[in-house]
């Protein structure tokens, strides 16, 4: 009889049923948050992308100011709560997955009506801030340019103070909200030093003018003597001959200017007290150019100045069409004269032409007087077209008769000048009226009337019509 054996038990298959249920259930968990979380990026995303595409909220155009140094969220929210878009926080994430984040830059920025959040981050983005400008008129002197720049009330910084005479270029500058007062002037000031040296190294050298200021100085007077582009090198060249001459430019301007200084304007005719004041800038008194500029010259005419045309012209009168008739003899100059003065109905300043077709008188020391050249302000109000006798100097020999110079003024087109009046001859003293009385502390200064002959200097000249006020 056998011994039974004892039982072995096979190992059954392992039961890994618990352990493939645990990993199931991390994956399936894992797997519904990672969809949820990816429903809701998506849904997230579309609702900003909708926000950022969509209409924005303005109902109207409106300007406004992103402030230097704020971050992307604090810009987002302000210009949330100036409901130019809907929500602050999206802007913040669209400028972030957009790479825009880096790019907002502050300035005052002029949204449309129904702006999309797009199209306000892509202004911001690229710094088209709204611009404004300011205009210096050519002929404008720094004080009156100053006045214009301290009432500007976009531009900042406390009212500054007036730069020296013909240190502005007269242009139209553009700037941004934010600039001061003081950086603006200080551009134009820039940009009058640039142009200077530029034209000034590409001059035609000439020998009354050699310094850059002289020829600011001499471009002023020309700058006020005309407003007809074509006419500066004309006009430059005539004061340049007669600086060559050893004459006086006697340019009504300067007179002005000795009076009102910077206001640039007076608000009444001249007198011939006034032409007979000795001041700095009386070019109608002094010998040569007058102590430094009138005004602030355009680029038109220092280009005139610095690049004069060569001509023998000596005198200009207005032609009666807002342009000049230019002489180099004093016949010829006396007939433009009485053309333009025919023209402007004026019988006895025409009379008086004819008269002064003679040679000039001449003075105690045997030198021929030569005749004035006498101008309006081409810029400011209408002045009383005043013609003085002119003078020279004993020491400066004057060009002999009838070849001395003279110019004469006309009513021209508004913001137009003239030029003087060549002298009545002393010979025909009956048809001269009694000189009026110089100004004194007791007999105030009266504009002189149209048609009133009067002696200035020893010499009479005519007082013609005054332009009409444009």
């Amino acid at each position: 009889m056998q011994t039974p054996q004892p039982s072995v038990k096979v190992p059954g298959p392992r039961n890994g049923k618990h352990r493939r249920s645990a990993v199931s259930r991390v994956l399936l968990w894992t797997s519904v948050i990672f969809a949820t979380l990816l429903v809701a990026v998506v849904a997230i995303g579309f609702y900003a992308y909708s926000l950022y595409s969509m209409p924005g909220p303005l109902a109207a155009d409106k300007v406004y100011m992103v402030a230097p140094g704020q971050s992307v969220t604090a810009i987002g929210d302000a210009l949330e709560q100036n409901g130019i878009i809907f929500n602050g926080r999206v802007f913040a994430l669209m400028a972030e997955l957009t790479g825009q984040r880096t790019r907002l830059k502050a300035g005052e920025y002029a949204f449309a009506k129904d702006a999309s959040m797009s199209d306000v981050m892509a202004l911001i983005a690229s710094g088209k801030a709204v611009t404004y400008k300011i205009s210096v008129p050519e002929g404008f002197t720094s004080a009156m340019a100053v006045e214009r720049v301290n009432a500007n009330e976009v531009l900042t910084g406390d009212p500054v103070a007036v730069p020296p005479e013909g240190s502005i270029l007269p242009d139209t500058y553009v700037f941004r909200r934010g600039m001061t007062r003081e950086k603006l002037v200080e551009d134009m000031q820039a940009a009058q030093t640039k142009l200077l040296a530029d034209l000034w190294a590409k001059r035609q050298p000439v020998p009354v003018i050699t310094t850059p200021e002289q020829a600011v100085t001499l471009a002023s007077i020309v700058e006020k003597e005309t407003a007809v582009p074509e006419e500066r090198p004309l006009i430059a060249s005539v004061f340049i001959n007669r600086l060559a001459k050893g004459m006086r430019l006697q340019s009504d301007p300067t007179i002005i200017y000795g009076i009102a200084g910077g206001k640039g304007r007076l608000d009444r005719p001249l007198t011939r007290a006034d032409i007979e004041a000795v001041t700095p800038y009386n070019t109608y008194r002094i010998n040569g150019l007058p102590p430094g500029p009138i005004a602030n010259p355009g680029r038109a005419a220092l280009e005139a100045v610095l690049n004069p045309q060569p001509t023998d012209k000596l005198y200009f009168v207005a032609d009666g069409s807002g342009g000049h008739a230019f002489s180099a003899t004093l016949e010829e100059h006396n007939r433009n004269v009485k053309k333009w003065r025919q023209i402007a109905g004026n019988e006895a300043a025409a009379e008086a032409a004819d008269d002064g077709d003679q040679a000039p008188a001449a003075t105690d020391t045997g030198t021929v007087q030569p005749p004035a050249v006498a101008s309006n302000d081409a810029i400011n109000a209408p002045l009383a077209d005043v013609a003085p006798a002119p003078e020279t100097t004993a020491a400066t020999p004057a060009p002999a008769a009838p070849e001395a110079p003279a110019s004469t003024t006309a009513p021209p087109a508004p913001q137009q000048q003239a030029s003087a009046v060549p002298p009545k001859p002393q010979a025909k003293p009956a048809q001269a009226s009694k000189p009026a009385a110089p100004a004194t502390a007791d007999t105030p200064a009266t504009p002189l009337q149209p048609g009133t002959v009067v002696t200035v200097g020893g010499h009479t000249t005519v007082i013609p019509r005054l332009r009409p006020a444009p």
